[in-house]
């Protein structure tokens, strides 16, 4: 591993402001955002990353190698909740087991725009098919998971609202985040540089500024979420820790198949080993209200999350330098 990296990465202003977010938090300052301003935030990171993965993804065009990502990527967020809930099934029960898989098949959005940040300021080459791959592989965990939920025989039976599929594929594909970074992702590819040349000014220049403004509120709530850990116990925290290696070490090799880029393979790895703390909780709350947020939402945001973003990314990224070399 590289260390120098590693460290490299933590003094990044990003990192540092997250930091600081979990520290008010910790030593119970009163700093906290407005909830309409993380929203706020969070659709601008959607937007800005949606416009520069179309836009790339129209310099690159559409073949072969831009859609082998996109397939490999929604089977594994089909198969990983499968995997996770046949394991954590007889420690957790049935709702919370499915919950977790869904939360690990799913993806975390800013891990990924963390690490496209991470590239960027390394001049290393990304592909706005990996943007694409990230609006797709949100939503088949979420329908995996309740389908092995309901399959089970534990979902909830109040209400017909909780077992209709419609609601959840609505919720699931045309949810306000997805919907806006898929559109963007279209716009930016009918634009081309072009029309991002225009935008740039406010996509793109702010960018860096903003995450690092979300990624404080992210500190500030994963800190309050660490309590939480009291009723889980250890086992969950390590599997917390352990997850993200064991899905980057599948993703790292099939990244090597598909003969993705570095910068690519580092994105498709991320997508693979983060873990949805945002749209898997708004998913299953109607779908498997039985499940416990205290379990899997703390799981993703206060040890998956930091872990990914801290030393996960600079961790992949030197395999993925090693690998490809020696290839």
């Amino acid at each position: 591993m590289d260390w120098g990296a590693v460290s490299e990465n933590l003094m990044t202003p990003s990192i540092l402001f997250f930091v600081m977010g979990m520290v008010a938090t910790l030593v119970r300052s009163d700093l906290e955002f407005p909830q309409a301003m993380t929203r706020t935030l969070s659709l601008y990171l959607l937007f800005a990353i949606g416009m520069h993965g179309g836009v790339e993804l129209s310099q690159a065009g559409l073949d072969w190698q831009t859609f082998q990502p996109l397939i490999a990527g929604v089977a594994l967020s089909a198969l990983v909740p499968i995997a996770v809930f046949f394991l954590l099934r007889k420690r957790l029960g049935i709702s919370d087991a499915a919950a977790v898989g869904a939360t690990y098949g799913s993806i975390s959005a800013v891990t990924f725009v963390t690490a496209c940040s991470f590239l960027d300021d390394r001049a290393i080459a990304w592909s706005g098919s990996m943007v694409a791959a990230m609006a797709l592989m949100e939503s088949p965990a979420i329908l995996a998971a309740v389908v092995l939920a309901r399959r089970a025989g534990q979902s909830s039976s109040s209400g017909q609202g909780a077992h209709a599929l419609g609601p959840l594929l609505r919720e699931s594909f045309l949810n306000g985040s997805v919907f806006l970074l898929l559109g963007s992702l279209v716009i930016g590819a009918i634009v081309g540089k072009e029309g991002w040349v225009s935008i740039a000014p406010f996509a793109k220049e702010p960018f860096k500024g903003v995450l690092c403004l979300f990624l404080l509120d992210m500190g500030l709530i994963a800190a309050r979420r660490l309590s939480a850990f009291r009723e889980s116990g250890l086992l969950l925290v390590l599997f917390a820790l352990i997850a993200p290696l064991v899905l980057a070490s599948l993703a790292i090799p099939l990244a090597m198949v598909m003969s993705l880029q570095p910068g690519d393979a580092l994105l498709f790895t991320v997508l693979c080993a983060s873990a949805s703390y945002i749209a898997v909780p708004a998913a299953v709350r109607g779908a498997l209200p039985q499940s416990n947020p205290s379990i899997f939402l703390p799981m993703a945001l206060a040890v998956t999350f930091p872990f990914n973003i801290a030393l996960g990314i600079p961790l992949y990224m030197s395999v993925i330098e090693s690998l490809w070399r020696v290839s």
